[in-house]
């Protein structure tokens, strides 16, 4: 018995690798897909409902622009229809190319998010702070809206095309804080602003020079440009605000300056939808060829809630968001990790939503002042969920959590002290002695009756997964989770009958990930 402890624990040096999370569902995409028809209904009614000029949209599913789909017309001057390479001002959606650029740069060891914004901005040195024991503002506060700089919503809009003298004038004059840093979230497009001063100084190059060389370009994102003279007359949308007449009136476009980082960025659908498919395809964390143009893994660190924001409930849905990385970060009863961006300017409207987790994202451009099209995006969502394929990937049993198992469901036929002892991480059986344990397991099998074959090691995680062992009167579920330990052995492991309509006990402690809905 003591070789077979030996070869267990070798197994588990030799073969723990960490497979992928992957979908399971053969006809998933085709499920996907057949929702389509329906997306358009509710985007083409949005259009209607809310009086819009001219809209496109896009649905990505598995790191491709599966379908785009359009209302109305790019000019109503020239009456041309709206389309895939209609050209939109994406106005705030820019802030996540400028987080990108910002942890492009850390990662070739140019910046660093740690660094204080006066290290790049010298004019923040002299900046009085808000309290005397206000620590200096660093890059990731900036990045994050936690700066404790004011709102400046409708404001920072209008200063897209400042130059930069005026900028520096700015500076020197000194900012108001609304709040201390670091203590909450406050949307600030003045921080995006100070990023893509920060970009060029890094790269010693022009913020707009630098994206597009090293995240448009490569992304083969052609039409997608800073400056809106560039965009051909035959593609560029333009721009509408509506009177309260009834009216439309032609939004004068605002020149690229000073805060194009905050809100400048113009493309279109064909180039959003690679955009959108660079960070579905981030995930799942994996050990493949990492293509770039930034790191999968700073385009996951994107993605994570860095300064909460909001805790709602409404009509029965709760939902807990915050920001990221120029990114805005949601859970709610639905899907555990939505990850979007909206973008308004005078003319536009934008949004941007994707699943990671679920490889769908879709996006929506319109050209109707601060049209925002994030409704229909949510409903698409719930579309595609009724689907039946948007499902969320799942983590297949890793060596050390299926030979666990193995061992787990060899003890349950018979138990077998050595072998217990040879699995068991050094707490398992001081929380619990073999004798109980050993009890515990023959009293379930008295209930239980006559048992079928362990099922297969269903995973939650790498470390931590259940199986279950069918039985004449009952389904038995067995849960565990391995020890931080090399090898991983067993720290938790709880033998219970199930309920009837129960498939998975859960994890011991805690809440449970996301949150519930009300029925």
């Amino acid at each position: 018995m003591r070789l077979l402890g030996l070869l267990f624990a070798a197994s588990l040096l030799a073969n723990d690798a960490y497979p992928p999370a992957r979908f399971t569902d053969p006809a998933r995409a085709q499920k996907l897909r057949a929702a389509l028809p329906q997306i358009d209904k509710l985007f083409l009614q949005y259009a209607a409902e809310e009086k819009i000029p001219g809209m496109v949209w896009g649905v990505v599913i598995d790191g491709e622009l599966a379908h785009t789909g359009a209302s109305g017309f790019q000019s109503l001057s020239t009456k041309a229809p709206a389309d895939s390479s209609t050209v939109f001002r994406i106005a705030s959606m820019t802030k996540s190319f400028t987080a990108l650029a910002i942890l492009k740069l850390r990662d070739e060891g140019k910046l660093s998010l740690e660094d204080p914004v006066s290290k790049w901005i010298p004019a923040f040195a002299r900046m009085e702070m808000p309290t005397r024991d206000t620590a200096p503002i660093r890059i990731r506060q900036l990045m994050s809206h936690s700066a404790g700089l004011p709102e400046d919503n409708p404001w920072g809009d209008q200063q897209l095309g400042i130059d930069d003298p005026t900028l520096d004038r700015w500076l020197r004059a000194g900012l108001p804080f609304s709040t201390a840093p670091d203590t909450r979230y406050e949307y600030s497009n003045y921080a995006f602003g100070l990023l893509g001063r920060i970009v060029t100084k890094a790269a010693r190059q022009p913020y707009e020079k630098y994206v597009a060389e090293n995240i448009l370009v490569p992304l083969g994102m052609a039409a997608s440009t800073f400056e809106f003279s560039r965009v051909p007359a035959a593609t560029r949308a333009t721009g509408y605000r509506l009177t309260p007449a009834g009216a439309y009136e032609e939004e004068p476009p605002l020149p690229h300056g000073a805060f194009g980082a905050m809100g400048g960025l113009l493309t279109n659908a064909a180039d959003l939808g690679k955009y959108v498919a660079l960070h579905l395809n981030a995930w799942p964390p994996r050990d493949d060829t990492d293509h770039g143009p930034v790191r999968r893994s700073s385009l996951r660190e994107m993605s994570h809630l860095w300064t909460p924001s909001n805790l709602t409930a409404s009509r029965g849905r709760a939902s807990h968001s915050g920001y990221g990385y120029g990114l805005r970060i949601t859970a709610d009863c639905r899907f555990a990790h939505i990850v979007g961006h909206g973008g308004g300017l005078p003319g536009f409207g934008s949004y941007m939503a994707w699943l990671p987790e679920h490889g769908v994202g879709l996006f929506a451009m319109a050209t109707l002042t601060y049209s925002g099209p994030s409704k229909p995006i949510q409903a698409a969502f719930d579309l595609l969920s009724q689907s039946g394929g948007l499902q969320k990937r799942e983590t297949p049993p890793s060596k050390p959590l299926s030979e666990m198992g193995a061992h787990l469901a060899s003890l349950w036929n018979k138990w077998d002290d050595a072998e217990a002892n040879q699995v068991a991480a050094m707490n398992l059986f001081l929380d619990a002695p073999i004798p109980q344990r050993r009890a515990q397991i023959d009293a379930l099998k008295r209930v239980a009756g006559q048992c079928a074959a362990a099922g297969p090691v269903v995973a939650e995680n790498w470390l931590r997964g259940q199986f279950n062992i069918p039985c004449a009167n009952a389904t038995v579920g067995v849960f565990f989770t391995l020890a931080p330990t090399r090898p991983p052995l067993v720290q938790h492991v709880e033998f219970r009958r199930l309920e009837p309509s129960a498939k998975r006990m859960g994890a011991p402690t805690g809440p449970p990930a996301g949150v519930a809905c009300e029925q």
